[in-house]
């Protein structure tokens, strides 16, 4: 059963990043920011993928930019944040969307 998110619009935070080398130290700082951002106002849900090569996409999904930026800027994920830069990714990207349709299929 996929995640069941509120009908749009809504706003995905799309973070695709290259981690050739997840160690624990990086799992369990993952583990946290998510328990923390499920915590957040206007935070919805996420879901994350990563591959062998250590190629991973995670989308978090919130109620308005307000609610990203108050992520964002949140001082436990400016500490994360910079611990990626410096330890963890070899490159990442960013993006911010307004999810205005979505379209659902199950059997």
């Amino acid at each position: 059963m996929m995640m069941q998110l509120p009908p749009p619009p809504y706003y995905a935070v799309i973070f695709t990043s290259k981690n050739p080398h997840p160690t624990e130290a990086y799992q369990q700082l993952a583990t946290e920011m998510v328990e923390l951002a499920e915590q957040q106002p206007g935070y919805l849900s996420h879901e994350s993928y990563r591959n062998a090569d250590g190629a991973g996409c995670t989308i978090s999904y919130w109620t308005t930019t307000e609610a990203i930026k108050n992520w964002k800027n949140h001082s436990d994920h400016q500490i994360a944040q910079k611990m990626g830069k410096e330890q963890f990714y070899e490159e990442y990207i960013v993006r911010i969307a307004k999810v205005e349709r979505q379209y659902t299929f199950s059997t």
